[in-house]
């Protein structure tokens, strides 16, 4: 059955690993064939870029006025996050015994390291000879975005400078006429961190965000400790930036990196804690267990301050597979201090662990770029001297990762404005010793007495967050 749905999903699949030309190729055509040979190199630079987004209006026009208000509103469309679950749950690759796991010094794989270089020239060899805000600035298409940034003077600087090649994620006009007219203004502090989430410090030209699970921006939250990151998929809808702003044009490329349209614009997300609860229908067995055990106040309040963090999130269908009797004993009144000490072996404090990035604000916190295929990291959970065992293996466009080497992380990279959501396809249990064998949980139905045992030496003493 597994392998007749991967067959089902191939040509879908595809589209990761396809060269970026053919990819984008029904975007990309510009009609470079009929301009006039006569005319300068920079009418055929600002051709190129109007008449990509010329095909970007129509694709914007089509997407519904509410859930472009619910973008706008909670920072994120977190149903459109769970619906971005492409391929995972059909792969399984973690059990291939003929790939070995390494230990990249506690650092994901990347695709490459960042290209720092001056950019490839456009198709056609048309050597570019604007910055990428002078090609926004001069674009009819982009009006909106190029007097927004242009209320910053800094950013215009930094959009012109030719010392960094940049990325720009750019909305067409026809996204900012999306946003509620009835809502408040948003402040000028807001609206420079939205103009920060649509950049990106390093170059990223449509190959190379295919073939990308995250992508850093020049936003950087306080209580993230890392500039916070896009998440890429490839999904039914096509190319998308968190899960729900489309790639409608791509690869227009300026003297100091490249401008990709976009047809939503992408709002910074809110906390995971929020996440979790916009998505009932998901969550919410894990989210009564956050209230019951006071964690979920914790994990907003200010008097817990983090740099950042994982939250392997079992969704409702996981808390079912521990069974009735463990269910009902943990959401007893008894059970509750059992209960949190479970919750918080799902929680990692300052260490941010995306698909293809991590972070560790306990050390050091730079992004290994060595393309490891294979990894292995253990985390240390706020539940006292326990650690998570998390393994990930790579192949082509698919990501496999395992937790205790049974759950996997079903869902990956929910970027957050304090860490990441990882969902896990079961509810994941500290091991009891035997002896000097760690004994992991492998998803029969738990006994009560067993669920204490593994849990009774935490009870009492768990660590505060």
């Amino acid at each position: 059955m597994k392998i007749a749905r991967v067959l089902a999903l191939l040509p879908l699949a595809s589209a990761f690993v396809i060269t970026e030309t053919d990819v984008f190729q029904n975007i990309e055509k510009t009609g470079r064939e009929v301009i006039d040979q006569t005319q300068g190199v920079f009418e055929k630079t600002q051709h190129v870029l109007d008449d990509a987004f010329a095909k970007a209006v129509e694709s914007v026009k089509e997407v519904g006025d509410k859930a472009y208000h619910r973008i706008h509103e909670t920072g994120c469309d977190v149903q459109s996050w769970l619906e971005g679950s492409s391929f995972e749950e059909f792969m399984d690759v973690s059990e291939n015994p003929d790939h070995p796991h390494h230990r990249p010094h506690d650092k994901p794989p990347h695709h490459g390291p960042p290209h720092h270089g001056r950019p490839h020239h456009p198709p056609h060899h048309e050597k570019p000879n604007q910055t990428v805000y002078e090609l926004i600035s001069k674009s009819k298409y982009t009006t909106k975005l190029a007097k927004l940034i242009g209320d910053y003077p800094d950013l215009v600087d930094r959009l012109n400078s030719t010392k960094s090649n940049y990325t720009v994620f750019a909305p067409t006009d026809e996204a900012f006429e999306r946003i509620p007219k009835h809502g408040k203004k948003p402040s000028k502090e807001f609206l420079e961190k939205v103009l920060l989430y649509h950049i990106s410090p390093d170059f990223y030209p449509a190959g190379r965000v295919l073939h990308s699970y995250t992508i850093p921006t020049l936003l950087e939250p306080e209580s993230l400790g890392h500039k916070q990151r896009l998440t890429v998929r490839v999904t039914l809808k096509g190319p998308t930036i968190n899960f729900y702003s489309k790639l409608v044009a791509v690869n227009i490329f300026g003297t100091n990196g490249v401008i990709h349209g976009v047809d939503h614009i992408i709002v910074p997300p809110p906390q995971v804690a929020t996440i979790i609860d916009l998505l009932p229908g998901e969550f919410s067995t894990l989210e009564l267990a956050l209230v019951k055990t006071d964690l979920l106040d914790k994990m907003n309040s200010t008097d817990y301050p983090h740099q950042g963090g994982t939250f392997f999130a079992p969704s409702n269908f996981a808390f079912k597979k521990l069974g009735p009797r463990a269910n009902a004993f943990l959401f007893s009144q008894y059970g509750l201090k059992y209960l949190k000490a479970l919750l918080e072996y799902h929680i990692v404090v300052d260490q941010t662990l995306y698909s293809d990035a991590f972070f560790d604000q306990s050390g050091d916190d730079d992004e290994k770029t060595d393309d490891y295929r294979h990894f292995h990291v253990d985390l240390p959970t706020v539940l006292k001297d326990k650690y998570l065992s998390v393994d990930s293996a790579r192949y082509g466009p698919f990501v496999e990762i395992r937790i205790n080497a049974f759950s996997r992380v079903t869902i990956h990279d929910g970027v957050a404005s304090d860490g990441v959501i990882q969902i896990v396809s079961d509810v994941l249990i500290p091991p009891k010793t035997e002896g000097t064998k760690q004994m992991y949980w492998t998803g029969n139905e738990l006994s009560v007495e067993d669920l204490k045992e593994r849990l009774a030496p935490f009870v009492d003493e768990s660590p505060e967050l």
